[in-house]
């Protein structure tokens, strides 16, 4: 029982989930002055991590078969055999259901709706059709996992609003560079697999380059918050120090002094978004005048 229960908690990816949900609480309390309340807080949190598992387990289902194939992924649960595509069906399927419950019964209804689009997003349009069509699927696709700070918001206030768009801006910009990175250290793994990443189809010195061009606009995207008056001067230095390092990594990766230096800018780009959204929340409550005029735009729009 125990060793499928870890199985189980691999389906949902838990690394990958967790920067999902970070992303997200941190939304939550960028949406209100103070402390979110705590039902958001709690079922909000709870609902998201499970729609993020159930994601993360249709595309174990839906990868089957590339997963045998590349070395990353050789030792998953499905691709190994331990548990059976319909275990994994029922997982996912019942993640799912519970997801939406949590989110449509204990936080609102449209919180529930866009954390649907989004495990859709992910499990059907991006795993199931762009992953295998196209060289820019993580570009289309991105888009579903840069939700997570949108959903922790309209968690909290029950709409959408400008400044929760900025903050998925910043990941779906950010999400090129992050994956094109473990895409051009992995790209035997995807030739073998057959998936069209782009250091497949047209190379390594071209993915360098595309790269570097998204931090570049990484690095405006991410002023934005400061130019509305989002954030203040916390957020702002630290976008800028943090952006700074993201661009030298860009622009060593042109050149590497190795072959694993593309996977220590994979790294680095998690923990560059991190540190940038915990910028977000130290500026939220170091800074209340700046805050203040936020929260006054938000009211006025």
């Amino acid at each position: 029982m125990t060793l499928h229960l870890s199985q189980y908690l691999q389906l949902t990816k838990p690394r990958v989930v967790a920067l999902l949900v970070f992303c997200a609480v941190i939304g939550m309390f960028l949406a209100v002055p103070g402390i979110p309340p705590w039902r958001a807080l709690v079922f909000g949190t709870l609902g998201i991590w499970m729609a993020s598992g159930s994601a993360a387990a249709f595309n174990h289902l839906i990868d089957e078969r590339i997963d045998k194939l590349m070395a990353r992924t050789q030792r998953r649960p499905l691709a190994t055999g331990q548990l059976t595509p319909r275990q994994v069906l029922v997982f996912a399927v019942l993640l799912g259901i519970a997801s939406m419950l949590v989110l449509a019964l204990l936080v609102n209804p449209l919180t529930a709706w866009l954390t649907l689009g989004g495990l859709i997003g992910y499990a059907l349009v991006y795993t199931a059709y762009l992953k295998r069509a196209t060289p820019q699927n993580i570009v289309i696709g991105g888009l579903a996992g840069a939700i997570p700070p949108v959903l922790g918001w309209t968690a909290v206030t029950g709409q959408l609003h400008a400044f929760a768009l900025q903050l998925c801006l910043i990941i779906f910009v950010w999400t090129p560079p992050h994956f094109w990175a473990l895409a051009i250290f992995r790209r035997d793994d995807y030739a073998r697999a057959q998936i069209p990443m782009l250091p497949v189809t047209h190379g390594v010195a071209y993915t360098r380059w595309h790269v570097l061009f998204y931090t570049v606009l990484l690095l405006l995207v991410t002023l934005l918050p400061a130019l509305t008056g989002f954030s203040g001067a916390v957020y702002l230095g630290g976008a800028l120090v943090l952006g700074g390092g993201f661009l030298y990594y860009a622009i060593r990766l042109l050149n590497p002094p190795d072959e694993f230096f593309a996977m220590r800018v994979f790294k680095y780009s998690i923990v560059y978004l991190m540190a940038l959204f915990a910028f977000l929340l130290a500026d939220h409550w170091l800074m209340p005048p700046m805050q203040g005029a936020g929260i006054a735009l938000q009211r006025a729009v």
